[in-house]
């Protein structure tokens, strides 16, 4: 089943989720619709919503409530990407402008406020307080994984312990939450909610490990993005610190003042020494080991075609060229 095959199987959920989306969207303040409008339909993956329709499609859940909780966390996303483009000085995301570009760093905080205090009045409708936990915890995380790697940027001591860390608090925790909640729609045991989170929480590692990689394989078109971008906003990703731990003095010289500098010097000599040091070859294995992990998590629960495209979506993390 490859992910075009995946995405048909759940079109006429993810259908619903966009209406559900548009409708909570609204806002009598003009700005507000522009700027949430603009960022929410310019693209994406849609994985966030994906997984919380897949999770609780595996266990069997019947109900709507699953509409609603993948449209919060889909919010709860384009919230911090907002934050992020306006934190990391971004002009381009999915070959568009960013928001703040267009509209002002201004306005894409305010909105990006907007759609998480928005995203809390949806859950509450929900009215489970396990899902408001899951979801409350979540948004948390997500905030110190911000400011971490806020605290990282520039700075070549950041060891690959850090470095993962930031990872499970600002890209892994969602995809750790969304694959609960549905499990929790669904009635599953603690355990097998636990399988989800594992799931889940591996999954969305090995989806930002490929993302840090494509910064310096992808090209421009098909990342959406300026290839080079995490370096020229000193961020430390795993191709660079394994670089500076394997590489020669030399070497391990020339990313260090390319992190310092934010890759001032040029992306060509960075590219070089990624490339010498097979520092791509370590980081595609680190994350084909996080799909281990995430795939081992679910193994056992029932066979499904929903079960099926987990399996699935955990290929295409880190078989992706996008």
């Amino acid at each position: 089943m490859s992910i075009e095959n995946i995405r048909s199987f759940i079109a006429q959920d993810m259908n619903i989720v966009d209406d559900v989306i548009r409708a909570k969207l609204h806002s009598h303040v003009l700005l507000i619709r522009q700027v949430s409008e603009y960022i929410i339909n310019s693209g994406g993956k849609r994985l966030r919503p994906a997984l919380v329709i897949l999770s609780a499609g595996a266990f069997g859940y019947k109900g709507k409530f699953h509409y609603n909780l993948a449209a919060v966390v889909e919010f709860i996303h384009t919230a911090t990407l907002l934050h992020d483009d306006v934190v990391d000085e971004s002009e381009l995301r999915r070959n568009r402008e960013t928001a703040n570009a267009l509209f002002g760093n201004a306005a894409s905080v305010l909105v990006g406020d907007f759609l998480y205090s928005r995203a809390f009045q949806m859950m509450v409708e929900v009215d489970n307080m396990r899902v408001m936990q899951v979801l409350a915890d979540a948004t948390n995380t997500i905030a110190e994984g911000e400011v971490l790697q806020l605290l990282n940027c520039r700075d070549p001591q950041v060891t690959e312990e850090n470095y993962l860390q930031v990872i499970r608090y600002k890209t892994a925790k969602l995809f750790e939450a969304a694959s609960r909640l549905g499990a929790i729609l669904g009635g599953a045991t603690p355990e097998e909610e636990n399988a989800m989170s594992i799931y889940g929480m591996h999954l969305g590692t090995a989806f930002q490990l490929i993302d840090d990689m494509l910064d310096y394989t992808g090209n421009n078109q098909d990342i959406g993005k300026n290839l080079g971008d995490d370096l020229a906003e000193g961020k430390p990703t795993l191709p660079l610190i394994y670089a500076m731990r394997v590489g020669t003095p030399e070497q391990a010289g020339v990313i260090r003042r390319a992190i310092e500098n934010g890759g001032e010097e040029g992306f060509q000599p960075v590219l070089d020494v990624i490339q010498k040091t097979a520092a791509l070859d370590y980081a595609r294995k680190c994350a084909e080991a996080e799909i281990v992990t995430a795939t081992a998590a679910i193994a056992s629960l029932p066979d499904s075609e929903n079960k099926k495209c987990l399996m699935q979506l955990a290929d295409f993390a880190i078989t992706r060229n996008h």
